[in-house]
């Protein structure tokens, strides 16, 4: 079973007061096909099917008739189709979705009056179009795809209230409100009081963070280790070129020291060996003091290189 139907079976359990159930269908039927004939309910969460036909029980005294399909293309997934064919005007209009003998494209303002109303009105959309990526997965994502773009921008809205910093775009021909912000996605999970959901995602996305930051730390520590390793090689090609030219004499007892243990120990950072002269010679040499022999012998190098190749051009 899906992440995402995992989080509708979950919100479509929770216990709601009557007045609670009517903004949770408020959204649900918004986004549905809407007559005054006749109102058609599609899903494929058997949990939220059983929901709605009893909540239109309780509610108007009315058994929608229920139709069970096949999923399209093959699909697996079984298609839940509930019709409601009486107390359509009645059932709409308490629904704050009917007006004046019109159907608005979003509900009249007391079905989502107050801040709780408004998280419940979210968790009815979210369980009859909305859909969140897997935590496991590479991308998070949450969406809902609804018919119209003001509508959309309605709930788009409504959402940054919360803050989740949602966005609208067209897609195909139906418009998506969309976040992509991993704490944002959580911040929606609670905001609909899907806490076994919550509690998932967030042990997902807090493994996942801490293993993006080891592996940051771990590529960080080997591109250190790789700097050294290359400052480490170009020294040792210079104390060659001093020794092809037998020149090291020109170089003190002190620079001679860093050219032996420079050579012993080639992996070894500037830090680390500063630690073992100062160990295995009893004197004393900060990384600074390290760092300026390195840097005469180098030089010294340099000058012979220059040489040698300016012998070349004049022959």
């Amino acid at each position: 079973m899906s992440f995402t139907s995992n989080v509708k079976n979950e919100i479509t359990k929770i216990k709601l007061e009557e007045v609670e159930e009517i903004t949770f269908l408020s959204a649900i039927l918004q986004n549905q096909e809407l007559s005054y004939d006749k109102i058609k309910i599609t899903t494929e969460n058997a949990s939220l099917a059983r929901r709605i036909f009893t909540i239109l029980k309780d509610l108007y005294q009315i058994s929608p008739l229920i139709t069970v399909r096949r999923g399209y293309n093959y699909n697996k997934n079984y298609i839940y189709i509930l019709e409601i064919n009486k107390r359509i005007k009645e059932i709409l209009n308490n629904l704050g979705i009917e007006f004046n003998n019109k159907i608005r494209t979003y509900p009249m303002s007391y079905i989502i009056d107050d801040i709780e109303l408004k998280r419940i009105y979210l968790s009815g959309l979210f369980s009859i179009c909305g859909s969140i990526n897997d935590p496991k997965k590479s991308r998070y994502h949450l969406e809902l795809t609804v018919g119209n773009l003001e509508y959309a921008n309605f709930i788009s809205q409504m959402m940054n209230e919360f803050s989740l910093n949602s966005k609208v775009i067209k897609k195909d021909n139906k418009y998506m409100i969309y976040v992509k912000e991993a704490e944002k996605i959580g911040d929606f999970l609670r905001i609909i009081n899907a806490s076994n959901a919550l509690l998932y995602y967030e042990d997902i996305r807090i493994y996942r963070d801490h293993k993006n930051m080891t592996n940051r730390l771990n590529n960080c520590e080997q591109a250190n280790v790789d700097k050294v390793i290359e400052a480490s090689n170009e020294i040792i090609k210079y104390i060659q070129v001093l020794k092809d030219n037998e020149v090291l004499d020109l170089l003190d007892e002190k620079e001679k020291v860093v050219v032996e243990y420079r050579e012993k120990y080639p992996d070894s950072s500037l830090q680390e060996l500063s630690e073992i002269i100062s160990l295995e010679t009893g004197n004393t040499i900060t990384k600074s003091g390290l760092h300026h022999r390195l840097n005469k012998i180098k030089v010294l190098a340099q000058k012979i290189i220059k040489k040698e190749s300016e012998n070349i051009e004049d022959k």
